[in-house]
Protein backbone atom coordinates (compact mmCIF):
# COMPACT_ATOMS: atom_id res chain seq x y z
CA UNK A 1 0.00 0.00 0.00
CA UNK A 2 1.42 3.41 -0.71
CA UNK A 3 0.79 6.64 1.06
CA UNK A 4 0.97 9.90 -0.23
CA UNK A 5 3.20 12.40 1.54
CA UNK A 6 0.62 13.76 3.68
CA UNK A 7 -0.75 9.97 5.16
CA UNK A 8 0.77 11.35 8.57
CA UNK A 9 -1.46 14.32 8.56
CA UNK A 10 -4.29 12.72 7.89
CA UNK A 11 -3.75 9.70 10.76
CA UNK A 12 -2.85 12.67 13.34
CA UNK A 13 -6.31 14.54 12.32
CA UNK A 14 -7.84 10.87 13.46
CA UNK A 15 -9.27 9.95 9.66
CA UNK A 16 -10.66 6.65 8.82
CA UNK A 17 -8.24 5.38 6.28
CA UNK A 18 -9.13 2.99 3.56
CA UNK A 19 -7.74 1.70 0.30
CA UNK A 20 -8.06 3.17 -2.66
CA UNK A 21 -6.17 2.41 -6.31
CA UNK A 22 -3.10 1.11 -4.41
CA UNK A 23 -3.41 4.35 -1.58
CA UNK A 24 -3.86 4.20 1.98
CA UNK A 25 -6.54 7.80 1.70
CA UNK A 26 -8.45 8.94 3.97
CA UNK A 27 -12.45 8.14 3.49
CA UNK A 28 -13.68 10.60 5.81
CA UNK A 29 -12.95 12.59 9.13
CA UNK A 30 -16.03 13.76 10.69
CA UNK A 31 -18.67 12.32 8.46
CA UNK A 32 -19.55 12.60 5.05
CA UNK A 33 -22.37 14.43 5.25
CA UNK A 34 -20.76 17.28 7.55
CA UNK A 35 -17.52 17.71 5.35
CA UNK A 36 -20.17 17.22 2.02
CA UNK A 37 -21.85 20.45 3.55
CA UNK A 38 -18.20 22.42 3.77
CA UNK A 39 -17.29 22.04 0.63
CA UNK A 40 -20.90 23.20 -0.53
CA UNK A 41 -21.14 25.81 1.52
CA UNK A 42 -17.93 27.22 2.35
CA UNK A 43 -14.71 25.54 1.52
CA UNK A 44 -12.67 22.59 2.56
CA UNK A 45 -9.36 20.54 1.59
CA UNK A 46 -8.85 16.86 -0.20
CA UNK A 47 -5.62 14.96 -0.54
CA UNK A 48 -5.71 13.60 -3.83
CA UNK A 49 -2.09 13.19 -4.26
CA UNK A 50 -2.98 9.56 -5.82
CA UNK A 51 -4.19 11.04 -9.31
CA UNK A 52 -1.51 10.32 -12.25
CA UNK A 53 0.93 12.98 -14.29
CA UNK A 54 2.25 12.52 -17.20
CA UNK A 55 4.47 15.62 -18.94
CA UNK A 56 4.58 14.89 -22.45
CA UNK A 57 7.12 17.33 -24.22
CA UNK A 58 8.59 18.02 -27.94
CA UNK A 59 7.41 19.14 -31.37
CA UNK A 60 5.22 15.96 -31.54
CA UNK A 61 3.35 16.33 -28.26
CA UNK A 62 0.52 17.97 -29.35
CA UNK A 63 0.39 15.03 -32.09
CA UNK A 64 0.09 12.59 -29.89
CA UNK A 65 -2.37 14.17 -27.65
CA UNK A 66 -4.43 14.49 -30.69
CA UNK A 67 -3.98 11.02 -31.37
CA UNK A 68 -4.94 9.24 -28.34
CA UNK A 69 -7.81 11.62 -27.00
CA UNK A 70 -10.99 12.35 -27.90
CA UNK A 71 -11.28 15.97 -27.25
CA UNK A 72 -9.36 18.64 -29.78
CA UNK A 73 -6.69 20.03 -27.65
CA UNK A 74 -5.80 21.99 -30.78
CA UNK A 75 -8.20 24.20 -29.59
CA UNK A 76 -6.42 24.96 -25.91
CA UNK A 77 -4.02 28.24 -25.77
CA UNK A 78 -1.40 28.28 -22.66
CA UNK A 79 -2.59 28.06 -19.36
CA UNK A 80 -5.98 26.25 -20.50
CA UNK A 81 -6.98 23.09 -19.38
CA UNK A 82 -9.65 20.45 -20.98
CA UNK A 83 -11.75 17.55 -20.43
CA UNK A 84 -11.42 14.33 -22.57
CA UNK A 85 -11.17 11.17 -22.39
CA UNK A 86 -8.86 7.86 -23.86
CA UNK A 87 -11.19 5.60 -26.39
CA UNK A 88 -9.89 2.27 -26.52
CA UNK A 89 -9.98 0.65 -30.48
CA UNK A 90 -13.08 -1.86 -29.08
CA UNK A 91 -15.92 1.18 -28.53
CA UNK A 92 -15.17 1.91 -24.85
CA UNK A 93 -13.05 4.32 -22.64
CA UNK A 94 -9.46 3.42 -21.42
CA UNK A 95 -9.79 6.48 -18.83
CA UNK A 96 -10.74 10.03 -18.78
CA UNK A 97 -8.50 12.97 -17.89
CA UNK A 98 -7.22 16.70 -18.06
CA UNK A 99 -5.04 17.60 -20.23
CA UNK A 100 -3.64 21.22 -19.34
CA UNK A 101 -1.09 23.14 -22.08
CA UNK A 102 1.83 24.50 -20.03
CA UNK A 103 2.97 25.85 -23.44
CA UNK A 104 3.41 25.15 -26.85
CA UNK A 105 5.63 22.05 -26.80
CA UNK A 106 4.66 21.20 -22.64
CA UNK A 107 1.47 19.25 -21.96
CA UNK A 108 0.37 17.95 -18.67
CA UNK A 109 -1.66 14.68 -18.29
CA UNK A 110 -3.74 14.11 -14.90
CA UNK A 111 -5.41 10.85 -15.08
CA UNK A 112 -7.26 8.83 -12.28
CA UNK A 113 -5.06 6.78 -9.92
CA UNK A 114 -6.35 3.90 -10.49
CA UNK A 115 -5.40 3.38 -14.13
CA UNK A 116 -2.08 5.11 -14.44
CA UNK A 117 -0.02 1.82 -15.39
CA UNK A 118 -2.55 1.02 -17.88
CA UNK A 119 -2.69 4.83 -19.27
CA UNK A 120 0.94 4.87 -19.62
CA UNK A 121 0.75 1.54 -21.29
CA UNK A 122 -1.25 2.66 -23.36
CA UNK A 123 -0.50 5.87 -24.63
CA UNK A 124 3.00 4.93 -24.91
CA UNK A 125 2.18 2.26 -26.87
CA UNK A 126 0.44 4.54 -29.50
CA UNK A 127 3.84 7.10 -29.85
CA UNK A 128 4.78 6.37 -32.90
CA UNK A 129 5.75 9.99 -33.51
CA UNK A 130 8.58 9.85 -30.50
CA UNK A 131 6.79 12.34 -28.22
CA UNK A 132 8.97 13.02 -25.05
CA UNK A 133 6.70 10.87 -22.34
CA UNK A 134 7.68 11.32 -18.37
CA UNK A 135 5.45 9.55 -15.45
CA UNK A 136 6.09 12.28 -12.93
CA UNK A 137 3.27 10.67 -10.54
CA UNK A 138 4.99 9.61 -7.93
CA UNK A 139 7.09 13.00 -7.36
CA UNK A 140 4.11 15.05 -6.88
CA UNK A 141 1.18 15.85 -5.11
CA UNK A 142 -2.59 17.37 -5.50
CA UNK A 143 -4.54 18.93 -3.43
CA UNK A 144 -8.24 20.00 -4.37
CA UNK A 145 -9.40 23.25 -1.90
CA UNK A 146 -13.17 23.56 -2.99
CA UNK A 147 -15.88 25.22 -2.05
CA UNK A 148 -17.77 29.26 -2.67
CA UNK A 149 -15.23 30.26 -0.55
CA UNK A 150 -11.80 28.74 -1.92
CA UNK A 151 -11.13 32.40 -3.79
CA UNK A 152 -11.25 34.26 -0.64
CA UNK A 153 -10.14 31.85 1.91
CA UNK A 154 -6.94 31.19 -0.42
CA UNK A 155 -6.01 34.57 -1.58
CA UNK A 156 -3.68 35.96 0.59
CA UNK A 157 -1.33 32.69 0.13
CA UNK A 158 -0.68 33.92 -3.42
CA UNK A 159 0.44 37.22 -5.74
CA UNK A 160 -2.26 36.02 -8.23
CA UNK A 161 -5.74 37.58 -8.79
CA UNK A 162 -7.69 34.11 -7.94
CA UNK A 163 -10.48 35.91 -9.21
CA UNK A 164 -8.93 35.99 -12.61
CA UNK A 165 -8.39 32.10 -12.97
CA UNK A 166 -11.72 31.34 -15.04
CA UNK A 167 -13.43 27.39 -14.93
CA UNK A 168 -10.90 25.70 -16.50
CA UNK A 169 -7.95 27.46 -16.76
CA UNK A 170 -4.15 27.77 -14.96
CA UNK A 171 -1.53 30.02 -13.74
CA UNK A 172 1.75 28.77 -12.76
CA UNK A 173 2.55 31.18 -9.57
CA UNK A 174 4.05 31.41 -6.26
CA UNK A 175 1.17 29.74 -3.77
CA UNK A 176 1.89 29.27 0.05
CA UNK A 177 5.52 30.77 -0.48
CA UNK A 178 6.29 27.68 -2.91
CA UNK A 179 7.32 28.96 -6.60
CA UNK A 180 6.07 27.43 -9.60
CA UNK A 181 2.83 25.72 -8.46
CA UNK A 182 0.25 25.13 -10.82
CA UNK A 183 -3.68 26.75 -9.63
CA UNK A 184 -5.65 25.53 -11.65
CA UNK A 185 -9.55 26.33 -11.28
CA UNK A 186 -10.81 22.47 -11.78
CA UNK A 187 -12.24 20.33 -9.58
CA UNK A 188 -14.54 17.30 -9.49
CA UNK A 189 -17.30 18.89 -6.76
CA UNK A 190 -19.44 21.72 -8.57
CA UNK A 191 -19.00 24.32 -6.14
CA UNK A 192 -15.91 26.03 -7.78
CA UNK A 193 -12.19 26.32 -6.11
CA UNK A 194 -8.99 25.36 -6.89
CA UNK A 195 -6.75 22.31 -7.25
CA UNK A 196 -3.06 22.50 -6.32
CA UNK A 197 -0.32 20.41 -7.84
CA UNK A 198 3.38 20.24 -6.20
CA UNK A 199 6.43 18.46 -5.42
CA UNK A 200 5.74 15.95 -3.06
CA UNK A 201 8.51 17.44 -1.08
CA UNK A 202 6.34 20.84 -0.48
CA UNK A 203 3.05 19.77 -0.12
CA UNK A 204 3.16 19.50 3.89
CA UNK A 205 4.30 23.14 3.71
CA UNK A 206 1.38 24.30 1.59
CA UNK A 207 -1.60 21.87 3.32
CA UNK A 208 -0.52 23.57 6.65
CA UNK A 209 -0.62 26.93 5.44
CA UNK A 210 -4.19 26.24 3.30
CA UNK A 211 -5.49 25.31 6.96
CA UNK A 212 -3.75 28.32 8.13
CA UNK A 213 -5.54 30.65 5.82
CA UNK A 214 -8.79 28.84 6.04
CA UNK A 215 -9.01 28.93 9.73
CA UNK A 216 -11.44 32.31 9.16
CA UNK A 217 -13.34 30.67 6.98
CA UNK A 218 -13.98 27.07 8.64
CA UNK A 219 -11.87 25.00 6.33
CA UNK A 220 -12.00 22.10 7.27
CA UNK A 221 -10.00 18.51 5.62
CA UNK A 222 -12.44 16.51 3.21
CA UNK A 223 -12.06 12.96 2.42
CA UNK A 224 -12.91 10.47 -0.65
CA UNK A 225 -16.86 9.57 0.85
CA UNK A 226 -17.76 13.36 0.49
CA UNK A 227 -15.85 13.57 -2.96
CA UNK A 228 -17.90 11.00 -4.66
CA UNK A 229 -21.24 12.17 -2.99
CA UNK A 230 -20.43 15.93 -4.12
CA UNK A 231 -19.41 14.58 -7.86
CA UNK A 232 -22.24 12.52 -8.21
CA UNK A 233 -24.73 14.95 -7.18
CA UNK A 234 -22.97 16.85 -10.17
CA UNK A 235 -23.71 13.84 -12.31
CA UNK A 236 -20.33 13.79 -13.49
CA UNK A 237 -18.82 10.10 -14.23
CA UNK A 238 -16.62 7.52 -11.92
CA UNK A 239 -14.25 5.63 -14.13
CA UNK A 240 -15.04 2.33 -13.00
CA UNK A 241 -18.57 2.99 -12.10
CA UNK A 242 -19.69 5.02 -14.58
CA UNK A 243 -17.19 4.65 -17.93
CA UNK A 244 -15.23 2.43 -18.23
CA UNK A 245 -13.45 -0.07 -21.19
CA UNK A 246 -17.08 -1.26 -22.45
CA UNK A 247 -19.40 1.91 -22.65
CA UNK A 248 -18.76 4.27 -25.71
CA UNK A 249 -18.27 8.03 -24.97
CA UNK A 250 -21.69 8.75 -26.73
CA UNK A 251 -23.14 5.81 -24.40
CA UNK A 252 -22.14 7.68 -21.63
CA UNK A 253 -23.33 11.25 -22.43
CA UNK A 254 -19.69 12.34 -23.05
CA UNK A 255 -20.20 13.50 -27.38
CA UNK A 256 -19.06 17.07 -25.91
CA UNK A 257 -15.88 15.72 -25.87
CA UNK A 258 -15.78 13.52 -28.77
CA UNK A 259 -14.80 15.84 -31.82
CA UNK A 260 -14.69 14.28 -34.77
CA UNK A 261 -13.16 17.46 -36.79
CA UNK A 262 -9.88 15.49 -36.23
CA UNK A 263 -8.89 11.55 -36.26
CA UNK A 264 -8.67 10.09 -32.86
CA UNK A 265 -8.54 6.37 -31.74
CA UNK A 266 -11.17 4.80 -32.82
CA UNK A 267 -13.15 7.47 -34.22
CA UNK A 268 -14.31 6.33 -37.23
CA UNK A 269 -16.29 3.69 -35.58
CA UNK A 270 -17.41 5.72 -33.08
CA UNK A 271 -18.35 8.74 -35.97
CA UNK A 272 -20.40 5.41 -37.38
CA UNK A 273 -22.15 4.93 -33.66
CA UNK A 274 -23.50 8.56 -33.85
CA UNK A 275 -24.67 8.21 -37.04
CA UNK A 276 -26.45 5.50 -36.23
CA UNK A 277 -27.45 6.02 -33.09
CA UNK A 278 -26.47 4.78 -29.36
CA UNK A 279 -28.43 1.40 -28.15
CA UNK A 280 -27.66 2.17 -24.31
CA UNK A 281 -27.74 5.94 -22.64
CA UNK A 282 -26.28 6.86 -19.23
CA UNK A 283 -29.27 8.63 -17.34
CA UNK A 284 -29.86 10.53 -14.05
CA UNK A 285 -32.69 9.44 -11.84
CA UNK A 286 -34.08 10.69 -8.35
CA UNK A 287 -36.38 7.91 -6.46
CA UNK A 288 -39.55 8.83 -5.57
CA UNK A 289 -39.93 7.39 -2.50
CA UNK A 290 -37.04 7.05 0.04
CA UNK A 291 -35.04 4.65 -1.09
CA UNK A 292 -30.89 4.56 -1.57
CA UNK A 293 -29.98 2.99 -4.95
CA UNK A 294 -26.38 0.85 -4.75
CA UNK A 295 -23.78 0.44 -7.70
CA UNK A 296 -25.24 -2.78 -9.94
CA UNK A 297 -28.75 -3.04 -9.22
CA UNK A 298 -30.71 -3.79 -11.96
CA UNK A 299 -33.24 -0.73 -13.09
CA UNK A 300 -36.42 -2.27 -14.61
CA UNK A 301 -40.02 -0.60 -16.64
CA UNK A 302 -43.23 -0.57 -15.06
CA UNK A 303 -43.75 -4.37 -16.23
CA UNK A 304 -40.75 -5.71 -14.27
CA UNK A 305 -38.46 -6.06 -17.63
CA UNK A 306 -34.71 -5.26 -16.59
CA UNK A 307 -34.01 -2.38 -19.06
CA UNK A 308 -30.68 -1.51 -17.30
CA UNK A 309 -28.01 -0.95 -14.02
CA UNK A 310 -27.26 1.44 -11.50
CA UNK A 311 -23.75 2.21 -12.09
CA UNK A 312 -23.68 5.27 -9.17
CA UNK A 313 -25.93 5.75 -6.19
CA UNK A 314 -26.10 7.45 -2.73
CA UNK A 315 -28.56 9.47 -0.79
CA UNK A 316 -27.58 13.05 -1.80
CA UNK A 317 -26.75 14.96 1.35
CA UNK A 318 -28.16 18.51 -0.59
CA UNK A 319 -31.07 17.05 -1.49
CA UNK A 320 -31.74 14.50 1.33
CA UNK A 321 -33.31 11.83 -1.17
CA UNK A 322 -31.93 8.86 -3.05
CA UNK A 323 -29.90 10.30 -6.30
CA UNK A 324 -28.30 8.01 -8.99
CA UNK A 325 -26.74 7.21 -12.41
CA UNK A 326 -27.55 4.03 -14.36
CA UNK A 327 -27.24 3.04 -18.13
CA UNK A 328 -30.54 2.22 -19.79
CA UNK A 329 -31.96 0.98 -23.33
CA UNK A 330 -32.23 4.26 -25.39
CA UNK A 331 -36.08 4.05 -26.03
CA UNK A 332 -36.29 4.03 -21.73
CA UNK A 333 -34.06 7.24 -21.51
CA UNK A 334 -36.32 9.66 -22.16
CA UNK A 335 -36.16 12.41 -19.37
CA UNK A 336 -39.25 12.34 -16.66
CA UNK A 337 -39.81 8.76 -17.39
CA UNK A 338 -40.92 6.69 -14.49
CA UNK A 339 -38.56 3.63 -13.66
CA UNK A 340 -38.25 0.81 -10.90
CA UNK A 341 -34.79 0.42 -9.48
CA UNK A 342 -34.49 -3.36 -7.80
CA UNK A 343 -33.70 -2.44 -3.79
CA UNK A 344 -33.49 -5.94 -1.96
CA UNK A 345 -36.41 -7.43 -3.96
CA UNK A 346 -38.16 -4.58 -4.05
CA UNK A 347 -38.91 -2.14 -7.29
CA UNK A 348 -38.74 1.23 -6.01
CA UNK A 349 -39.99 3.75 -8.11
CA UNK A 350 -37.41 6.70 -9.85
CA UNK A 351 -37.83 9.67 -12.50
CA UNK A 352 -35.19 10.39 -14.65
CA UNK A 353 -34.13 13.75 -14.35
CA UNK A 354 -31.11 16.06 -16.65
CA UNK A 355 -27.91 16.05 -14.30
CA UNK A 356 -26.67 17.88 -12.38
CA UNK A 357 -29.36 17.01 -9.42
CA UNK A 358 -27.42 19.75 -7.40
CA UNK A 359 -28.36 22.94 -8.79
CA UNK A 360 -26.44 25.59 -6.25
Amino acid sequence: MKNTALTHIHEQLGAKMVPFAGYNMPVSYEGVNAEHETVRKGVGVFDVSHMGEFLITGPNALDLIQKVTSNDASKLVDGQAQYSCLPNDTGGIVDDLIVYRLEAEKWLLVVNASNIEKDWNWISGLNTMNAEMRNLSEDYSLLAIQGPKAIEAMQSLTSVDLSTIKFYTFKVADFAEIEHVIISATGYTGSGGFEIYCKNSEVEQIWNKVMEAGKDFGIKPIGLAARDTLRLEMGFCLYGNDIDDKTSPLEAGLGWITKFTKDFTNSENLKKQKENGVMGKLVGFEMNERAIPRHDYDIEDKNGNIIGKVTSGTMSPSLNKGIGLGYVNTENSAIGSEIFVKIRNKSMPATIVKPPFYKG
